[in-house]
């Protein structure tokens, strides 16, 4: 722990758990001594492309047709 309370993640630990730089973390003690870090949850990664086959192919095309 440094003075400005910033730790180290040794690489092999990042490895192991899929962590890579520009990840937005959830930090939570977990008693005396003890902090867990988790990836936060990030609903767009999570659901984006779910509702594909929804609309037809052309559905698209057809509102930006009303807008002409």
């Amino acid at each position: 722990m440094s003075s400005k309370n910033q730790v180290t993640i040794p690489v092999a630990a990042l490895a192991e758990t899929g962590i890579r730089a520009g990840d937005r973390l959830v930090v939570l003690a977990d008693g005396p001594g003890r902090v867990v870090l988790s990836l936060e949850w990030d609903p767009i990664a999570e659901f984006a492309g779910a509702l594909t086959h929804c609309y037809p192919p052309d559905a698209l095309d057809r509102l930006r047709a009303e807008w002409d």
